[in-house]
């Protein structure tokens, strides 16, 4: 196993997570579901100022609860972009719908609202956009061509809790919107996952989903009558201990993204003077909060070439996303293929995610600056 001298990701905590922890390992009971979870659950919809959330426990399984809840199923197709982490599109083959990949653009390595129309059926029901790397897609343009096509809206903010348009948070734009809180995610807790809506039917249906299809008054180990099963559901319930993470994260949110803000910036100073690099987006009005900071370099070669160059020096960098269409799985099942998503595959091609994290030292920010420098004067000489 490689001792990284910097790593891709540190997980930023404090003495107020043990607290919280600890405090609910010594009650003695309450782990699974307690009152922690509704706390943390309040603290989302209140920080994205919507109705509703529902903790889950992971981004996946939000997204698949999404789906279910919407009664999506065979026989609809669902529009995805292909640069995303795999699960957006597993969990429309979870659900037995046709996962219709699209292009994206290139301001924000969102789905392309000008290509959008092109990719819509008489079977779609929805559109799933996903916000790259913390920063957020074209959501307002990418809501319209769904209204004019009277489709769904669900919106996979795995990666950018926290984003804003023109000020208005990720999360409060869509029909519906999931986040991660997998361990690399700007918000952590270990692994778990959100739902956010304000439809109140998807709530409640949501709320079923999760929990077996149970309909409890109470808590279930505070409930001494039965339990009512209305539907077929999923032991999908985020832990009173993995809630309590997620309280005292969410509480020192605004600051994590701050300081990977200034650690991103620190980096984009010194590495911007070399022409083949092109350094993370900002549109104007958008608030990228540097879930990943993701280069793109001129041309596939130079992005190997310094990707393994990293590695020599062990600095973790990694390629977020090879395109999910040229996976095995999805050229067998599908029949994808190379070339079907031009801007998809050259980004892919071109893209590096290179080491930040809040608490990121100025050596550490040196030593990943100083290195990528000398590949590129190296390049010189």
């Amino acid at each position: 196993m490689t001792e990284w001298i910097i790593p891709l990701y540190k997980i930023y905590t404090d003495d107020e997570d043990v607290n919280l922890i600890t405090k609910i390992v010594k009650r003695g009971n309450n782990w699974a579901i307690g009152p922690e979870i509704e706390e943390f659950e309040n603290a989302i919809k209140n920080y994205i100022d919507v109705d509703y959330c529902l903790t889950l426990n992971s981004g996946t399984s939000a997204l698949h609860a999404a789906f279910l809840a919407y009664g999506l199923g065979p026989q609809n197709d669902i529009v995805v972009p292909s640069f995303s982490f795999i699960s957006t599109a597993n969990s429309v083959s979870f659900v037995g719908a046709n996962p219709i990949f699209a292009d994206i653009e290139e301001s924000t390595y969102g789905l392309d609202p000008e290509l959008l129309s092109n990719y819509i059926t008489p079977n779609t029901k929805a559109i799933v956009p996903m916000d790259y790397g913390g920063l957020p897609c074209r959501i307002n343009e990418i809501n319209q061509v769904a209204k004019n096509n009277d489709v769904l809206v669900i919106e996979d903010s795995a990666e950018a809790l926290g984003s804003t348009i023109d000020g208005k948070k990720v999360g409060s734009f869509s029909d519906s919107s999931i986040f991660s809180f997998c361990g690399n995610k700007v918000l952590t807790t270990g692994e778990g996952g959100a739902v956010v809506t304000n439809d109140k039917k998807i709530y409640e249906k949501i709320k079923l989903i999760r929990s077996h299809g149970r309909m409890d008054s109470k808590r279930y180990f505070d409930n001494v009558e039965q339990s009512q099963y209305l539907e077929l559901g999923y032991n999908w319930r985020m832990s009173s201990i993995t809630a309590a993470l997620g309280i005292s994260q969410i509480q020192k949110l605004d600051k994590i993204i701050s300081m990977r803000q200034n650690n991103a910036d620190v980096i984009s100073k010194t590495i911007s003077k070399f022409p083949e690099i092109t350094l993370p987006l900002s549109p104007d009005g958008f608030k990228n909060i540097y879930q990943m900071y993701s280069i793109r370099l001129s041309n596939k070669n130079i992005r190997d070439e310094l990707h393994n160059f990293l590695t020599t020096k062990k600095i973790f960098s990694k390629v977020y996303f090879p395109p999910i269409h040229l996976t095995d799985f999805y050229k067998n099942k599908f029949g994808t293929t190379s070339n079907q998503l031009p801007v998809t595959e050259k980004i892919s091609n071109e893209i590096l995610t290179l080491p930040l994290y809040p608490n990121m030292t100025s050596e550490e920010k040196s030593y990943l600056t100083n290195s990528i420098c000398e590949f590129f004067e190296s390049k010189i000489t």
